[in-house]
């Protein structure tokens, strides 16, 4: 199981702290895999910076692109 640090835009990551936003849809260049931890952390697309809010969560399942409208070479992460 890896570890990967991803810049999330601050609105989608007020959702996933309330708990609205159960998943993240990504270019699969990490080699996602259930069990990985994603560190999350706050990007002021805005400004162009990172605002030092941070949080973790566990991918739960993957359902990868090439299918259902999802391009090749894209995930849909459950996470929790």
């Amino acid at each position: 199981m890896a570890t990967h640090e991803l810049k999330t835009w601050k609105i989608y990551f007020n959702d996933i702290i309330e708990g609205k936003k159960n998943f993240e849809l990504r270019k699969n260049d990490r080699c996602y895999n259930v069990g990985d931890t994603l560190i999350l952390k706050e990007y002021d697309n805005e400004v162009n910076a990172y605002t030092g809010r941070l949080t973790d969560c566990t991918v739960e399942y993957i359902l990868h692109g090439g299918k259902f409208g999802l391009e090749e070479g894209y995930v849909i992460m459950g996470i929790n």
